[in-house]
């Protein structure tokens, strides 16, 4: 089932491209948003040293690493509601209902891999940055996710927080409507053409 609504998505995508009229164009992308669109807060993970590891380790040991990466990350995801994407290389893509519940994973994830790292050799130590937005995105099945807010939870994920380091758009955090358990740290961030603002979660503090 999954296969195929990725393959009728494609078609209505390459249906768009091949459209003519600007009309046409939008009734195909409205109908895109209408059977494929939902709100969703995305939490990308991402784990750090990739390229000094391979280059110093070889690509197997690395690959090891990925594994336990999942191994860990999906039933944490799980957990606090989150539904996982895909796993894409040594990145992890989740979406989940509210911001509160994909903090509250990153926070168990970052403390997890801290644990699990007492039980290994520091060549085999797992470090991870996340990233997380919120926004209306397009979500095919299991398959894929695309929108604004998966390119900036990417942005942030992949390329600018630190090991250890969890940020999260003001998009998101403006969605939550309770008191926050931890401390942030605001954050002005441009990259790519992109500026964003943003929140360093302190998750070993509690305001």
């Amino acid at each position: 089932m999954s296969e195929e609504k990725y393959k009728h998505f494609q078609d209505l995508i390459l249906q768009f491209a091949r459209e003519t009229t600007a009309s046409g164009r939008q009734t195909l992308e409205e109908h895109l948003w209408e059977e494929f669109g939902a709100e969703r807060v995305v939490f990308v993970l991402d784990m750090s040293g990739f390229s000094l590891l391979t280059r110093k380790y070889g690509i197997i040991h690395y690959l090891s690493m990925v594994s336990r990466m999942q191994l860990i990350s999906e039933p944490i995801i799980k957990t606090y509601g989150g539904s996982l994407i895909k796993y894409e290389a040594d990145n992890c893509f989740a979406v989940f209902p509210d911001t509160l519940s994909a903090i509250h994973a990153a926070i168990t994830l970052q403390l997890a891999f801290e644990a699990s790292n007492l039980l290994t050799s520091d060549d085999l130590d797992v470090h991870i940055s996340c990233g997380i937005d919120h926004g209306r995105i397009l979500i095919v099945g299991n398959e894929d996710c695309f929108g604004d807010a998966v390119n900036r939870a990417c942005k942030l994920g992949e390329d600018v927080a630190a090991k250890g380091e969890i940020l999260v758009t003001k998009d998101a955090i403006d969605t939550i409507s309770t008191d926050l358990e931890f401390k942030t740290s605001e954050v002005n961030i441009s990259i790519s053409g992109l500026a964003i603002s943003a929140y360093s979660i302190d998750y070993r503090s509690r305001n």
